[in-house]
């Protein structure tokens, strides 16, 4: 079992439930877990410690108490900071325009270190699921919702364009750029079903307490199989979202050409050949 020593950060609580699997729970049920600064930050710190900790095969993301995966950023946090903040008498519109590109590509980055993660990241979205949260879901592997679930882009009720991954990612992850469109323009609030319907979850839970259970068994076997065929499968998959077939293949023969050699395969066809359970070696 891993250790949670150097995850348990501010205003995020880390558990193993299972071996090989941990899951990460945002925690300022308070707030609604409504991100301010440390979190997002903290985010990544957490998310770059599990892509290289060989005691963690597959992650689950989701959020403390019944109410909120989250309702977004903390506008209120926000609206006194570098971004939603107002300018300073007579600050150079280029050097601010400087200041907050840079300090929105560091906040996109925090989020892409979901995407990024060498682990598969299993998301359980539940109760309010606003703004952040949907970036956030889709960088992960896997999206999951309870029943209660209600979506929201809602950046544009809160003026300005979603710019931390929903509009880039969300029309690759569904089947209709109408539907993603007009939720990203109306700032419309959608249930788990419609979510469901769309693809942009791929499993539905009665409740919270269910999902977890579904999340954690989902990733204990993915956990049970072979370390690195999950990681080329999960590092393929990602690569050729954003590219064609022929460079997909070609990806795939130069990634396979070193870790085909891994024992790994002799040990998943032995198993299945003595009907027996196969074991991996940590990596």
């Amino acid at each position: 079992m891993g250790s949670v020593a150097g995850y348990n950060l501010d205003y995020f609580k880390v558990s193993f439930p299972a071996e090989y699997v941990i899951h990460v729970e945002i925690n300022r049920p308070e707030k609604m877990n409504a991100f301010i600064e440390t979190m997002w930050l903290n985010l990544a710190t957490i998310f770059n410690k599990i892509s290289h900790d060989p005691n963690v095969r597959c992650a689950i993301l989701s959020g403390s108490g019944d109410k909120a995966f989250t309702t977004g950023l903390d506008v209120q946090a926000a609206s006194q900071g570098p971004i939603l903040g107002s300018a300073a008498p007579g600050e150079d519109t280029a050097r601010r325009g400087t200041a907050l590109r840079r300090h929105i590509l560091e906040f996109q980055d925090c989020i892409t270190s979901l995407e990024r993660c060498e682990k598969p990241v299993i998301t359980l979205l539940h109760g309010h699921a606003y703004g952040l949260a949907i970036d956030m879901s889709l960088a992960t592997t896997i999206r999951l919702a309870a029943a209660n679930t209600r979506f929201c882009v809602k950046e544009v009720d809160i003026g300005l364009a979603a710019d931390i991954g929903t509009l880039s990612r969300l029309p690759k992850a569904v089947g209709s750029f109408s539907w993603c469109n007009e939720v990203c323009l109306t700032a419309r609030v959608f249930g788990a079903e419609e979510a469901l319907r769309v693809g942009l979850v791929s499993g539905l839970f009665k409740d919270k307490a269910e999902g977890v259970r579904g999340a954690v068994e989902m990733a204990t076997l993915i956990s049970a199989k072979s370390p690195v065929a999950v990681q080329g499968t999960k590092e393929i998959l990602g690569w050729s979202r954003d590219r064609g077939v022929e460079d997909g293949l070609k990806y795939t023969a130069v990634w396979n050409a070193a870790m085909l050699q891994t024992s790994d395969v002799k040990s998943a066809l032995l198993s299945g050949l003595q009907k027996r359970k196969p074991t991996f070696e940590k990596l």
